[in-house]
């Protein structure tokens, strides 16, 4: 009545990560979190690569609708080659169905959220456990400082092993649209959220993030979209987040009655 706990075999060598010149989304400047400190992470395997999501329903994922054929589902992962020692904690599910937002667009990436319902419930336990969803997610102002985590890129050429996650600080779409910033090459519309460096630092989201969560105040507000592509934590290119706007909520009520 579980989803299979423990051991998959993750090929951590074949990294099909999502990347094309101008999307993709690693922690750049952040820490390792706490192990298992944030039981709803979910580690995605699809035909691309590696995604993140966030576990908000026993039996519902959500993700990025980029991340594209989701397969298998791993919660309860802190150190990604730990298999054999994080076998107690880890449930690992196959994707019973992949729902991506019907208005998403490849090009744009406008609405970048999926929905992966699970083969099976998982347990609750100390290290998996869903995260609720608020009624209504309030745009976080710019300034406002929130958390990204994932088992992205931490620079150029490496992958994280173990769980990331940094501060980002909310830039304004109009600043984000700027000609100093992504001057409209990929526009960010109100179904998006911008999120970076707080002027000095370089904190960002990078490649194998995508999906994962974006908190404000402990809130999930958004879905890890897009960054600079090549250059994640440019302080004028700072990541792009699907935000979970009132529309997107009640899409997200009704997806999870089927």
């Amino acid at each position: 009545e579980m989803c299979l706990r423990g051991f998959v075999a993750f090929i951590l060598g074949a990294f099909f990560l999502i990347v094309n010149s101008s999307h993709g989304s690693e922690i750049i400047d952040g820490k390792e979190v706490t192990p298992h400190s944030m039981p709803f992470m979910a580690l995605l395997e699809a035909d691309k690569g590696y995604c993140g999501g966030t576990l908000i329903d026993p039996l519902w994922v959500l993700t990025a609708a980029h991340c594209g054929n989701v397969k298998t589902v791993s919660l309860g992962v802190h150190s990604r080659k730990a298999q054999e020692k994080e076998k107690r904690y880890r449930q690992v599910c196959e994707r019973e169905k992949n729902v991506p937002h019907p208005d998403f667009n490849s090009h744009t990436y406008d609405h970048d959220l999926m929905l992966v319902k699970l083969n099976e419930a998982v347990k609750q336990t100390q290290w998996v456990g869903s995260l609720k969803l608020n009624e209504v997610v309030k745009d976080p102002p710019a300034g406002s400082v929130c958390t990204v985590a994932g088992w992205g890129q931490t620079n150029m050429h490496t992958f994280s092993d173990v769980l990331m996650a940094v501060n980002v600080t909310v830039v304004n779409r109009t600043t984000c649209n700027s000609k100093d910033y992504y001057n409209s090459s990929n526009y960010v519309t109100e179904n998006m959220i911008c999120a970076g460096s707080d002027g000095k630092n370089k904190a960002d989201a990078c490649v194998g993030d995508s999906g994962g969560p974006i908190l404000c105040n402990g809130a999930l507000v958004g879905v890890t979209s897009f960054g600079a592509g090549n250059e994640c934590g440019k302080k004028d290119r700072p990541g792009v987040y699907a935000f979970l706007t009132r529309d997107h909520l009640e899409w997200i009520k009704k997806t999870m009655k089927t």
